[in-house]
Parts: structure tokens; sequence; C-alpha cells
């Protein structure tokens, strides 16, 4: 299938093929069903190719169906009380059931109680919340992947190329010196990847010695910012970043670009995502690797959470862990099978 780019721009809309109310009534011949998603930032590079997959197949699953959906997506800017306002607006509209990208992982408790006392179903997704606020209400789901298990990948990444490249330990100490970009401070996901990265790096027999972090938000051009910094604090000393997200980890390369450093004298880099643009970085050999987060999954697992939800369907064929999460896996991407995940993206030129 041909994957189109959405700009997501404040609201997207994709209009059912019924205009209609949005709740169902048993006196419709064709169903109707809306489903409302806040996203925390609509410029998040992994999220924004979530949500064309997303939309994709909702309409694949209204043609398949006879259901017409009605899909309305909302940019919450990084900020908890728009997106609080905007869940209420989508729950006032009618919405079935509200997909929510959490701003604030710790704060979830004005969109479960609004929920729950309107009787809307929420599925959070990707950034996930803490486990007991997940258990305040029977509705309450959350899709997404295990934090730890990208940062393990991501360290067994790094740990074969420091071991399997020679070349990488730059003084010949047999120890791997490295600095990490993280995304948001104290983020449950930037402290799990981080921790288990490079933890897996030592049990994978790598020494490890950390000249520095950096805090980058999960953003490619502060990432950029950053990473220069630190090229110039390390001089000659750098052999690794180890970056949270792709986009953290593309700007680390573009700062090395930038850089007066030949590209044979880089230190290495990885990511995590799995999206367009860190694909042809490892495809560019600019990046080692990165861990595959599986979006198309993930947007595939919640359209029919939502669906089942929105129906009152069957519940049975979505693998439901304590009735509660569905978790997709991470998969490790490098040059040698790189082509494997381009045909997983689904595009064509």
């Amino acid at each position: 299938m041909h994957r189109k780019y959405l700009a997501l721009a404040g609201v997207l809309c994709m209009a059912a093929v019924t205009a209609g109310g949005c709740k169902n009534s048993e006196e419709d011949t064709v169903k109707n069903i809306k489903i409302g998603v806040t996203l925390y930032d609509q410029y998040d590079t992994f999220l924004s190719e979530m949500m064309t997959e997303f939309t994709e197949y909702a309409a694949d699953k209204e043609e398949d169906t006879g259901v017409a959906i009605n899909v309305e997506i909302l940019d919450a800017s990084q900020s908890q009380l728009t997106q609080n306002e905007q869940v209420k607006s989508l729950i006032d509209k009618g919405c079935d059931v509200v997909c929510v990208n959490l701003v604030d992982r710790t704060e979830p408790t004005t969109i479960t109680d609004f929920a729950e006392n309107h009787d809307v179903p929420i599925i959070f997704f990707n950034r996930e919340l803490v486990a007991e606020d997940l258990e305040r209400w029977k509705e309450l789901y959350y899709v997404g992947a295990d934090a730890s298990e990208s940062g393990t990948l991501e360290g067994e990444l790094a740990a074969d190329a420091f071991k399997g490249n020679p070349s990488m330990d730059k003084n010949g100490d047999g120890i791997c010196q490295y600095v990490v970009l993280e995304g948001e401070a104290g983020h449950q996901d930037s402290i799990v990847r981080t921790e288990y990265s490079v933890n897996t790096m030592v049990e994978n027999g790598v020494e490890t010695e950390k000249l520095g972090y950096a805090i980058a938000n999960w953003n490619r051009a502060q990432a950029q910012t950053k990473t220069a910094a630190m090229l110039t604090q390390f001089e000659g000393k750098l052999e690794l970043i180890i970056a949270n997200n792709d986009d953290m980890a593309l700007g680390a390369i573009d700062a090395l670009k930038a850089s007066q450093i030949p590209k044979e004298e880089w230190p290495g880099v990885v990511g995590i995502d799995g999206t367009d643009a860190g694909l042809d970085a490892v495809k560019n050999e600019e990046m080692l690797g990165t861990v595959y987060n599986d979006k198309e999954g993930q947007a595939q697992e919640m359209l029919n959470l939502a669906f089942a939800i929105a129906t009152q369907g069957d519940k049975s064929d979505i693998p439901l862990i304590d009735g509660k999460y569905v978790r997709t896996p991470y998969y490790k991407i490098t040059l040698d099978n790189i082509e494997e995940y381009e045909n997983r993206q689904g595009t064509v030129d």
C-alpha cells in the first residue's frame, strides 16, 4: 500500500463516509463510530508516522466492515492542561473512545476521571502511565512497547559494533567512552532506555566510561546543538553516542556532519524507533543501527481495540495482557537487515 505522509496541523480529521452523529444508534443502517486522538506533540517524528498508519488502517477497516469511522486527531503542543481540555472536548463531541498520548505520564487523573464520569473508554499509547493509574477504571487501556526491551536491544547493537570494529576504540584502551542523548528529564522511557542500554553493553563484555550526557527532549535540533558542544568538550575521546530515539541520533549525525571530523573517525551512533530518516541513516552507514519501534503494529492494534470498544465487539482477537495492555515487540536493525524493515514500512517511491 502506498503510504502518504499526513501534515498534522493542529487538527487532523478523517471524515467518515456518512456524516451523521458520533454515537451509534440501533436505528442506524450503517453504523458510525468516532475515535478521538490527542498527541503530546504533533512534530514528534515517530508519532507522525504512526498516525499516518492509524488513519490508513481506519480507512481499510471502514471498507472491510461497512462501519463508518471518523477520526479526529488533536495536538496538545506539550501542554497537559491543553490535552485535558482536548479530551473533554472530544468526549463532549460524542467520541466513542479516545486515544491519548500523554504529555505527562504522571498526570492522567483529570482525563481518567472525566472519561469514567462520562463512560468513555480511554486508550493510552506510546507514553506509558503508571500501572496503578491504569487500574483506576476497567475501561482504561495501554498500547505500546516495553522501554526496557528497547534499551536492551540498543545496548546489544552498541556492544556488537564495539567488539566487532576495533577502529571504534580510538585510544586502544579496550574501554568504550560514550555520551548519552536523553529525552525528557525524569521521563520513564529516557531513564529506562539509558539504564538498560549501558547495562547491556557491560553484560555483553564491553567495559564502559561515561564522559557525559545531555537532555535533548527527543528533538533533533536540540540534539545537534548538545552534540556539537560535547564534540568540543571531549575532542578526540568520544567513541559512542547513545541516543534515546532516532531524532536525537540524527541530530548527533547533523553535528558530526557540520564538524571537521572525517566520517571514518566519527564516533558510533545508535538510536531507537526505526523512523524513515533513521532507517536511511543506517542504510547510509551514518548510524550503526536503530531499534525498530513497531509503529505499524501499534497503529493496527490501537485501531482494532478502539473499533472493538466503539462497536461493543469481540476483543478475543486482540492480544490484551491482563485485560489492559497490548505490547508490541522491538527489533534490532543494522545494515545487514535494513531492507527487510524498509519493506515493512510499506512505502512505495
